[in-house]
């Protein structure tokens, strides 16, 4: 049993070969996807995807990218995709000051009002946060309670951080990054984080791990992932793996497989 717990299924990049992408995937023993769609165009095509494949679940929300695009008429058409049940998370959303493609007085604001759009919804929150350690910290510790849910997606901060994330509920989603030979800080966030805290990711057709650096990344990588974890854990791979699945779904999937959302 393998996941992939953030992916983005719903791209361009995925167009001519979706189905044989996904289709691999389950052959390969991928028994979950979360697919996230990060920007009003592709909320329907994340709909489509969720629809087709009972191992699909799905995600919307407002990356900071786009964070200038975030108003109340927006609002109006995210809630109207919330309604579907498959919809088990709301995100990516957050801060990148790395690259700045919103301002940041736009990415702040929309971050906090959509963790109350995620609050009002009994969603988990699926953070985005690059070079804007701080400012996340102090913003989930302002706006989340002890009744939110979420994951850090792609972590990529440091230990101290790790720490404080840890300490306010969430759970740390771990890329294909930790297979680079430069992921020291990764790799010791991994080893101090409780297994049962962990979830693996591909982020594809993003971050593609070694040794398929290089190549679109695809749900079905997150199998070297997993491993690399494994290996950092000192488990073996099935025995990760299933705990993985079982993080999945506690953090997602709870209302679905016990009863829906309220």
């Amino acid at each position: 049993m393998f996941v992939d717990s953030h992916c983005h299924l719903e791209m361009e990049d995925f167009e001519k070969d979706r189905h044989e992408v996904i289709e691999k995937s389950l052959r390969e023993g991928l028994q979950y996807m979360l697919t996230v769609g990060t920007e009003e165009k592709y909320f329907s095509k994340v709909i489509e995807i969720i629809e087709y494949y009972p191992a699909v679940y799905g995600a919307i929300g407002i990356h900071p990218h786009n964070s200038k695009d975030y108003n109340g008429q927006l609002e109006k058409i995210i809630n109207t995709f919330l309604k579907n049940k498959k919809i088990v998370a709301y995100g990516e959303i957050g801060l990148d000051f790395f690259k700045n493609y919103s301002p940041r007085e736009s990415q702040i604001n929309a971050f906090q009002a959509q963790i109350e759009v995620a609050r009002k919804a009994k969603l988990p929150v699926i953070i985005h946060s690059r070079s804007a350690k701080d400012e996340t910290i102090q913003i989930l510790r302002n706006t989340c309670d002890v009744t939110m849910a979420g994951v850090i997606h792609c972590y990529s901060y440091d230990l101290t951080a790790v720490k404080k994330f840890l300490d306010m509920g969430f759970t740390i989603s771990v890329p294909g990054t930790i297979t680079y030979k430069n992921a020291h800080d990764l790799v010791d966030v991994v080893r101090y984080t409780p297994m049962d805290r962990i979830l693996a990711e591909t982020d594809a057709p993003f971050l593609t791990p070694h040794p398929h650096r290089g190549k679109r990344n695809e749900p079905v990588f997150v199998k070297v992932t997993i491993e690399k974890i494994a290996q950092i854990k000192g488990q073996k791979i099935e025995e990760t793996a299933t705990q993985l699945t079982q993080n999945f779904e506690k953090l997602f999937l709870k209302d679905t497989i016990w009863g829906g959302r309220n």
